[in-house]
């Protein structure tokens, strides 16, 4: 029934189960907010990164002789 179903809307029945596993037990409004806080975990990585980027650049740049 599940192959069926997946099959019939374009998707793997692995997509599904681990769809199920993940948000099996959440309602709706915790499904939100995980989202919510995943989407400002990778928004925080990517500050993290840049600041990194910035960093390392400020530092090759004084390392250099003048």
């Amino acid at each position: 029934m599940v192959k069926d179903l997946c099959r019939q809307h374009g998707m793997f029945s692995v997509t599904y189960y681990a769809w199920k596993a993940k948000f099996g037990g959440l309602e709706v409004s915790d499904a939100k907010r995980l989202r919510a806080l995943e989407e400002e975990h990778a928004r925080l990585k990517r500050l993290r990164a840049d600041m990194m980027l910035d960093n390392r650049g400020l530092k090759d740049l004084l390392s250099k002789k003048w």
